[in-house]
């Protein structure tokens, strides 16, 4: 199991595309941050979520999950991968780990470069700053969300193998099903993957009411868990030639 970890830790630090959107992450993140800071005058209530919650890592390592697992199909690649680990099951398992890990460097990539750039503009324009234990706390959950996201994704490619569909299919879920969902049946929408649940464990939301960090935590947990036993029967039974 050690060595497949690895293995797959490995990928994710040779490919390209990883990096690629990894650097796009970071911008997008500390573009947002920068514009807030700059142009607007959050209260000492209100900083910590319009400055501070700008780490985008979740959507993109949940894209990148997915491209990852599905890529092994998309490049043929699969067959010689199970070749090398006959046991499904732990294929999929380093692959999940691998890229929940890469979550959470991806978070605090994006947290403390959010972080440094938004208490250097507000602490120059003299404006109100969080509580480091605050700030602390915003990037921890950030980074949980990551991770949860990054083996959510895997589990989703394991489901639908095909890149194109499976990732039109996150992204129509999370920006526009969930969105409807939340904005009509507010009670239900909180349950979301994609939205809701991340929304909760992160804390910092405002718009709608969302379920507490620790039961949200869980209850994504518990959407990971279902989504990896349906992917891993899936790929059991599967030809993967």
């Amino acid at each position: 199991m050690t060595a497949l970890l690895h293995a797959e830790l490995i990928k994710l630090h040779t490919t390209r595309t990883f990096a690629a959107l990894a650097l796009v992450a970071v911008g997008l993140s500390l573009l947002i941050t920068v514009l807030i800071g700059t142009l607007t005058e959050p209260s000492q209530s209100s900083v910590l979520t319009d400055v501070f919650a700008n780490d985008v890592s979740g959507p993109f390592i949940l894209v990148l999950a997915i491209v990852g697992i599905t890529g092994e199909w998309r490049h043929r690649t699969i067959t010689s991968a199970l070749l090398a680990a006959p046991h499904r099951e732990r294929f999929l398992t380093a692959k999940t780990l691998a890229f929940a890990a890469a979550g959470v460097v991806l978070s605090l990539l994006i947290s403390t470069a959010v972080a440094v750039a938004g208490l250097a503009i507000l602490s120059a324009r003299d404006l109100p700053t969080p509580e480091l234990g605050e700030l602390a706390g915003l990037i921890g959950r950030s980074a949980i969300v990551a991770a949860l996201l990054g083996a959510f994704g895997v589990a989703i490619g394991a489901l639908v193998r095909n890149q194109p569909v499976a990732i039109v299919g996150v992204l129509a879920a999370g920006f526009v099903v969930e969105p409807i969902v939340i904005a009509v049946v507010p009670e239900v929408g909180r349950f979301g993957p994609l939205i809701g649940l991340p929304a909760g464990i992160v804390g910092v939301s405002s718009e709608t009411e969302t379920l507490a960090p620790a039961l949200a935590g869980l209850t994504l947990l518990g959407w990971v868990v279902v989504a990896f036993a349906a992917g891993a029967g899936l790929l059991r039974r599967r030809d993967v030639e």
